[in-house]
């Protein structure tokens, strides 16, 4: 998609006064500190250091806005359930990320990361459950870790335990990068099959 091609850094919002007015369809991308979430979106992005990347858990707890040229967005929120992080800034995170969603009418859905090696952590089921009906594509990051028979293992589970689109995906090898480039280029182009926002997020 040649907007992917085209991709800038619009703004940075640490409240929901703050949010930039909505625009062209968007699609957010969530997961745990250090998930490797700005990395995949460089990666899909074909990109090196569009998005922000940093080795302190928890660091960065804006929602950071790129654009896609005139007609898309991508929409990265802060990392959550970094264990050093206070409850009152965890509140914080699902106030702002919250607020985000209940008043976004162009949000087309959300990509989840989470960590190959271990994923469907406790926190990474209750992201699922705090996003209930945004329609989602789960990407199983960090793949080339695992070996191929545990890498068919892990996709068949956590598919089965969420039901929605799962990929294996990996920045470093570009594993599943075309295919989920493919994948959003549906969603952007094509109509959800149900409302992608939900008024009252948990």
């Amino acid at each position: 998609m040649k907007a992917f091609s085209q991709a800038m850094f619009l703004a940075s919002s640490g409240s929901a006064a703050d949010l930039p007015p909505a625009g062209p369809p968007e699609i957010a991308f969530a997961g745990r500190s250090n998930v490797g979430k700005s990395s995949a979106i460089n990666a899909i992005l074909g990109r090196k250091r569009l998005a922000f990347t940093s080795k302190t858990p928890g660091r960065t707890q804006t929602i950071n806005f790129f654009a896609l040229g005139d007609s898309a967005r991508f929409v990265d929120f802060p990392g959550y359930g970094f264990a050093r992080v206070p409850k009152a800034l965890r509140a914080q995170w699902e106030s702002l990320v919250g607020a985000y969603i209940a008043s976004r009418d162009t949000l087309l859905g959300v990509v989840i990361l989470m960590d190959a090696r271990h994923p469907l952590t406790p926190l990474d089921e209750r992201l699922v459950n705090f996003l209930g009906g945004v329609r989602t594509l789960v990407l199983l990051s960090k793949a080339d870790k695992l070996t191929r028979t545990e890498q068919a293992a892990v996709l068949k589970k956590v598919s089965a335990a969420l039901g929605t689109e799962v990929r294996l995906f990996s920045s470093l090898t570009h594993q599943g990068v075309e295919d989920c480039r493919d994948l959003l280029e549906r969603w952007l182009t094509e109509p959800p099959p149900q409302a992608a926002r939900i008024k009252n997020p948990r």
